[in-house]
């Protein structure tokens, strides 16, 4: 069965069980009343095989004909009834899941910087895959096995109650010491379980950092180290899931000796009953007979009860590992206003101060009163020192961090009150750590595009690969732009990194392009050639050019150059350069550096 669309948006979806289980109801509902009818069909099969056989026992035995008829009939139906129950219940457990998948990407996609800051992307991937397995178990098999114990237990024992009342108070006599001890088993279960999950969480972190970092590991020679970093984990996974596994080992064969010790019970109290006329309070053939099938279909759910509770006990855990990432408050949230119907693209920003989460230490501003204005289809360079709090400001335009409200404005209206789509819609952001997914070069290039195989799009990526100086490499690879650049694109250098990042920013082609240090990982002549690329998008649209070398800067209208996070200087680079300041300090080391290098060239040619 598909899953099924859902009506309404994933972040109105009610994030809990019970919400999950009303929102479903109608099928929860009709799986139940097919449960209902399989175990009312096998009640009523009861009853006709005592008559059958009582009849067989009597002087006309034809009589067996007519109950069994029934009796053909209703297994038909008991059958076509559980297949229903099934087919309900857990494909709804499926597309629950599905719904739930949903909802923990959406909410992922809008949780910040402080979210990640505290849960790992192993452990995000623990919980999606493992928990999310368990939960969907829950909402299936689970309440489906539930469903089906009440209703088993209802209808067999309004059989053996009516066959023998002693009977069935004998045959229950382990009963309470069940009860008892399954409580103490559930809860131990839960427990152990929610620790087993957590440990896998730990174990598929480390083994997400080797894979993501392995060529730092090789080339410090730390093998041996993250092998025991990963041991361990491992053993410690192992020890985690073997203490479940042994109390799920206890669990199951101590439940199934209290219901064997209830089975011998019937067999020898039940047989004294058939020694008995009926009339001395005894029991026919046929009663026996019925009574054990009833006591059949009890004993089943009572053995497997412990393994209900496994089930039930591992999606709750599950559950409540999942509920931490449902219940985290995104830093940053949609404004009220609707989006804009265009976008020029000036910007203002006023008294911006931020500082990052510091849990009780006293708090330091990164961006510290920062004020500046751009506008529309005019650029501007913001300089400093490294942790002056450029790359913060970088992300604070675009919405990345929490903007406080009333610093940042964009055509005159405060990006806070703004829906977060249209923001970053409109203000493209590239960032200095250049991040690629594990696909191929064009996909990269072309990601915020709807179908980057088509031949429009791969001339759109091409395009953009030549403005960022990093085509030619592109073509140089073993399968050009259809290359798999592997995990966070381990097979290319910092320098193709940060320009097919750069190529992605300019495939967006936003209203307001922002970009962090662009060129920290090139050689000057790519620089050059980048700084060209960047003058003509600064012709179409605003431009934020975040960097430390002078010579970006100077192509800009404005610079701002910032230190421990405050606006120091600002004006055109004509006039910070005559300035006695850290920008004229910038110009004259970067100038002098220049110098030597260039004396350095000619003497390697000359030699």
């Amino acid at each position: 069965m598909a899953p099924v669309a859902s009506p309404i948006a994933p972040s109105l979806y009610p994030v809990t069980l019970g919400g999950q289980f009303r929102r479903h109801l109608p099928r929860y509902v009709a799986g139940t009343a097919m449960l209902a009818i399989f175990q009312l069909s096998l009640n009523r099969i009861d009853w006709l095989s005592k008559a059958a056989i009582d009849a067989v026992f009597t002087a006309m035995p034809d009589r067996a004909m007519r109950p069994v008829l029934f009796i053909l009939v209703l297994a038909l139906v008991s059958f076509v009834a559980r297949v229903a129950s099934r087919w309900f219940i857990f494909n709804t457990g499926r597309d629950v899941e599905y719904e739930l998948r949903t909802m923990l990407l959406h909410r992922l996609h809008r949780l910040g910087t402080a979210f990640y800051r505290t849960m790992s992307s192993g452990e995000i991937m623990s919980r999606s895959t493992g928990d999310l397995q368990q939960v969907r178990l829950l909402l299936g098999f689970g309440v489906l096995n539930v469903m089906n114990v009440i209703f088993a237990f209802a209808s067999a024992f309004q059989v053996m109650v009516t066959i023998s009342l002693r009977l069935t108070l004998v045959s229950f006599v382990m009963l309470p010491f069940m009860v008892f001890f399954t409580r103490i088993f559930s809860r131990r279960m839960f427990l152990k379980t929610r620790a087993n999950q957590e440990t896998l969480g730990r174990l598929s972190d480390v083994l997400q950092t080797n894979l993501a970092g392995v060529r730092i590991v090789r080339s410090f020679a730390l093998e041996e180290r993250e092998r025991r970093r990963f041991d361990v984990q491992n053993r410690a996974y192992l020890e985690a899931s073997l203490s479940l596994a042994r109390l799920r080992g206890l669990m199951m064969p101590l439940v199934g000796a209290f219901s064997a010790v209830g089975v011998l019970a019937f067999f020898w109290y039940g047989a004294s009953l058939l020694l008995r006329a009926p009339v001395d309070g005894g029991i026919t053939k046929g009663d026996f007979f019925a009574f054990w099938l009833a006591y059949g279909r009890m004993t089943w759910p009572m053995i497997a009860l412990g393994f209900m509770i496994s089930i039930v006990q591992r999606g709750r855990a599950g559950y409540v590992r999942l509920k931490q990432i449902f219940d985290a408050v995104p830093e940053v949230s949609d404004g009220p206003l609707p989006a804009p119907a265009s976008v020029k693209g000036t910007i203002v920003v006023k008294g911006l101060s931020f500082s990052y989460d510091t849990k009780g230490a006293t708090p330091h501003n990164v961006v510290d009163d920062v004020s500046f204005e751009v506008p529309a289809g005019r650029s501007i360079a913001v300089v400093g020192k490294t942790g002056a709090g450029k790359s913060t400001l970088a992300m604070l335009l675009a919405r990345l961090l929490p903007t406080p409200k009333g610093t940042v404005f964009i055509d005159g209206v405060d990006v806070c009150d703004l829906p977060l789509s249209a923001v970053r819609k409109s203000i493209g952001y590239a960032q200095q750590d250049a991040f690629l997914f594990s696909t191929t070069v064009s996909r990269n290039i072309g990601f915020c595009l709807p179908e980057c195989e088509s031949d429009a799009a791969m001339a759109h990526i091409r395009d953009a690969a030549r403005e960022a100086q990093v085509l030619e490499e592109a073509l140089s690879l073993p399968e050009q732009f259809d290359t798999v650049v592997g995990e966070r694109g381990v097979q290319l250098s910092g320098g193709q990194k940060q320009r097919i990042a750069l190529a992605r920013a300019l495939v967006r082609e936003p209203v307001v392009l922002v970009l962090d240090d662009p060129l920290s990982a090139v050689d000057a002549k790519t620089e050059a050639a980048i700084l060209d690329a960047i003058d003509r998008q600064a012709e179409a649209r605003t431009v934020v050019l975040v960097t430390h070398r002078v010579a970006a800067a100077s192509r800009c209208d404005h610079v701002v150059v910032l230190d421990a996070g405050k606006v120091v200087a600002h004006g055109t680079h004509d006039e910070l350069v005559r300035q006695e300041g850290l920008y004229a300090a910038f110009a004259e080391e970067q100038s002098a550096k220049t110098e030597l290098e260039e004396i350095d060239d000619a003497s390697e040619v000359a030699e």
